[in-house]
């Protein structure tokens, strides 16, 4: 039994740890309509008549994989990574193994067949991905009498699997939108085991609350680090459990955080746009060098709240006050939107897709999480719907506990002018068109903005592709750091020290293409966290007496960290 409780442990573990690298983390902006889906269908269909040979092609070859497959003789096998297969019991048996091998062949020529089409880009992209959907909906290990480890589940369990499988969907049903529950959730309470680093908040106004954390050292280095973390999920991903707190590591290396925590916005806020939060922003940051005294701050931002620090940056070069900012870190964030064109985000992006996420956030006011988080999740089923279906239904286990996955189920809001603005992004490309956004009355001219910069990215993130983000790099100019993290899009970030699977590469984002880089670039086995942390020292000013408690005698502890707005549904 003990053996069985480790082997179900391990499971829900790695469904954690799988998911964990397809996290939310980057708003998908625009929604995933059934009226697109079906055009895509249609499209595709419409290909696959007017091209028979394409179809005919691959009919002919699964025909005589089938043949290989009836007569015992097929060696088709899934990949190693292949969890859906993993357990032993699809080889054990000559139905499992067959009707295995039968979906895998059938899933690859129909890839193939889409493959082989003649069709535009945009369309290609379309068609992969309503293709993909279907196959991996129509997994045999999506069911229930075709899975071998749910019938045996079944079997040794007394029926008492399947009980608890129609307990778990029920509930997800009625409390969590019909989708299958990612995360324990009763496992988790922010305040409590989640974002916990002691802390004040030391500022507060319509939009954010700044939270100045308790040195933990003796010293501290003056200059501050302002930390803008991304408006569509909570603040906490840089204050995770102890151990791997970004917040947690900073104060360890005598560095003093600043950290934004957004307001989840209502309705009420619907007219809150960029230049809301960058006066937000500027407020906070002014407040931090008040209370440490130093003439500027090194700011740190991820994915959106990257798109926001340098929105920031922009709109501080345009008045003269560039010198506000010290240097940039940004991690797995995109300035480009030309720059990725090539993930499933993109075969979603057209005009039409744009102006009607636009009006729908426009009628309700705000863009809701929730929404997107679905959204996001059937862009990447097996890993986000599919692998919760068959632990939670077919083999009735309590999804897993994980703190990455209770953070990533936290979303929050957006509200319709943030989103509005956003959307415009796409197009306008502000970030490489100079003037072609402005934010309070000042055109954002990102050629005017100079610092030493330090980009993350992911090798495997398919969120913000390391390649499109070596572009951010490109951007901020020859004095970028460009650091390339082995692992996806939230993971390449929550990676601190004593990992022995870590390795990173490092190097100045001075090559035009970044494979050029790659070959140039130095690698290093470890956490980039160690790299960052020396560098945050030599970028922070001198050392002095660290303070006795946060805030100052102008911006008073108002409260306890994590906050409120955090709380805020």
């Amino acid at each position: 039994m003990s053996d069985e409780k480790s082997k179900a442990s391990k499971n829900a573990r790695d469904i954690a740890e799988n998911a964990a690298e397809n996290t939310l983390a980057l708003n998908p902006l625009v929604t995933l309509r059934a009226e697109d889906m079906f055009s895509a269908g249609t499209n595709l269909m419409r290909a696959m008549a007017s091209q028979p040979q394409a179809m005919m092609n691959q009919w002919m070859a699964l025909t005589s994989d089938m043949t290989k497959i009836v007569t015992q003789s097929s060696e088709i096998a899934p990949d190693r990574k292949d969890r859906r297969f993993a357990d032993s019991g699809w080889n054990n048996n000559v139905f499992s193994k067959g009707i295995m091998q039968s979906y895998l062949t059938w899933a690859d020529k129909m890839t193939q067949t889409v493959e082989d089409l003649d069709l535009p880009d945009k369309d290609a992209a379309r068609a992969r991905l309503v293709t993909s959907i279907f196959i991996d909906t129509m997994s045999p290990s999506n069911n229930f009498f075709a899975n071998p480890a749910a019938l045996k589940q079944l079997f040794e369990t007394g029926g008492q699997s399947a009980v608890n499988g129609l307990r778990n969907m029920l509930t997800d049903m009625t409390e969590n939108g019909g989708l299958p529950a990612s995360v324990d959730t009763s496992k988790f309470k922010v305040g409590e085991n989640l974002a916990i680093t002691p802390g004040k908040v030391v500022f507060r106004n319509e939009v954010i609350e700044l939270i100045h954390y308790t040195a933990t050292t003796d010293k501290v280095h003056m200059r501050p680090l302002l930390v803008v973390p991304p408006q569509i999920n909570k603040y906490y991903s840089i204050d995770m459990a102890p151990g791997k707190s970004m917040i947690e590591f900073l104060l360890a290396q005598g560095i003093q955080p600043y950290c934004i925590s957004w307001r989840n916005p209502t309705a009420d806020h619907r007219d809150w746009d960029m230049t809301t939060y960058i006066e937000a922003l500027d407020e906070a940051c002014d407040a931090a060098l008040e209370i440490t005294g130093a003439d500027s701050v090194n700011i740190m931002g991820s994915c959106s709240g990257g798109i926001t620090l340098s929105t920031y940056a922009g709109w501080l070069a345009a008045q003269d006050m560039s010198d506000k900012i010290n240097s940039v870190i940004l991690a797995v964030c995109v300035l480009d939107t030309m720059a990725s064109t090539d993930n499933d985000m993109a075969a979603l992006v057209t005009p039409e897709t744009v102006k009607a996420a636009k009006l729908a956030s426009s009628s309700r006011g705000v863009l809701d999480g929730q929404d997107m988080a679905k959204m996001f999740a059937w862009m990447r089923p097996n890993d986000l719907i599919w692998n919760y279906w068959v632990n939670n239904y077919l083999m009735g286990n309590a999804p897993p506990a994980f703190d990455v996955l209770y953070w990533n189920a936290d979303t929050t809001r957006l509200p319709a002018g943030l989103h509005g603005d956003f959307l415009d992004m796409i197009y306008s490309n502000p970030f490489l068109n100079p003037g072609a956004m402005v934010v309070g009355g000042q055109p954002i001219d990102m050629t005017k903005v100079n610092y030493d910069t330090y980009v993350i990215a992911g090798t495997t993130d398919h969120i913000t592709p390391w390649k499109a983000v070596y572009e951010t790099a490109r951007l901020y100019g020859k004095n970028t750091t460009f650091i390339l993290s082995n692992s996806g899009h939230l993971q390449s970030l929550l990676n601190p020290p004593g990992n022995p699977k870590s390795w990173y590469m490092k190097g100045d984002a001075k090559q035009a293409d970044p494979e050029a880089w790659a070959e140039k670039a130095s690698k290093h086995e470890g956490s980039w966290w160690l790299d960052w942390g020396e560098m945050l020292k030599s970028k922070s000013d001198k050392e002095v007496a660290a303070p006795k408690k946060p805030g100052s005698k102008k911006h008073p502890p108002l409260g306890d960290a994590p906050g409120t707005y955090v709380f805020e549904p």
